[in-house]
C-alpha cells in the first residue's frame, strides 16, 4: 500500500539534505549509505551506478529505507519505508540535477572518463515516520 507524504515531510527531502539509505545485506544486515535525494511526487530518488552494494542489495531485495534529518535541527527527521525499483533510464540527467542541487555544478565530475552505468533508484513509499 504506497503511503502519501506529508507537507513537513515534502519539505524535508526537497530542502537539499544529505540522505541514509538502508538496504538489505545478503546476509540480512542492514546496510547503509550516504546519498543524495531528489522527491518526485511522493517517491524519492536516489543515483548509483551498476554493480555498487547498495544496487546488488536492492536487485536481491528491494526493501529500502531512507532517512532525513536536517542539519539545522538532527531531532527532526523523516523516515520513509517502502520498495525500491531500479533503472538506467535517466540514470545521467538525474545524477546531473543532484549535483546542480549539492554540488552547483552543471555535471557530475566523478563519472567523467568512466564506464560506470548510472541507476536510478526509485522508492515507492509504504510508512512514513514523521517527526517535524
Amino acid at each position: 500500500m504506497t503511503a502519501t507524504l506529508p507537507e513537513a515531510a515534502r519539505e524535508m527531502l526537497d530542502a537539499t539534505e544529505f540522505a541514509n539509505l538502508a538496504t538489505i545485506l545478503p546476509s540480512g544486515q542492514p546496510q547503509l549509505s550516504v546519498v543524495w535525494i531528489e522527491r518526485e511526487g511522493d517517491e524519492v530518488l536516489v543515483s548509483t551506478t551498476r554493480g555498487r552494494r547498495k544496487t546488488l542489495n536492492l536487485e536481491a531485495d528491494p526493501r529500502a529505507t531512507v532517512l532525513v534529518y536536517p542539519r539545522a535541527n538532527p531531532y527532526s527527521y523523516v523516515e520513509i519505508r517502502g520498495t525500491a525499483t531500479l533503472t538506467e533510464e535517466g540514470g545521467r540527467e538525474l545524477i546531473d540535477r543532484l549535483a546542480q542541487a549539492y554540488l552547483g555544478v552543471d555535471r557530475y565530475p566523478m563519472d567523467d572518463g568512466t564506464d560506470n552505468v548510472r541507476v536510478v533508484v526509485r522508492i515507492t513509499p509504504e510508512k512514513v515516520v514523521l517527526r517535524a
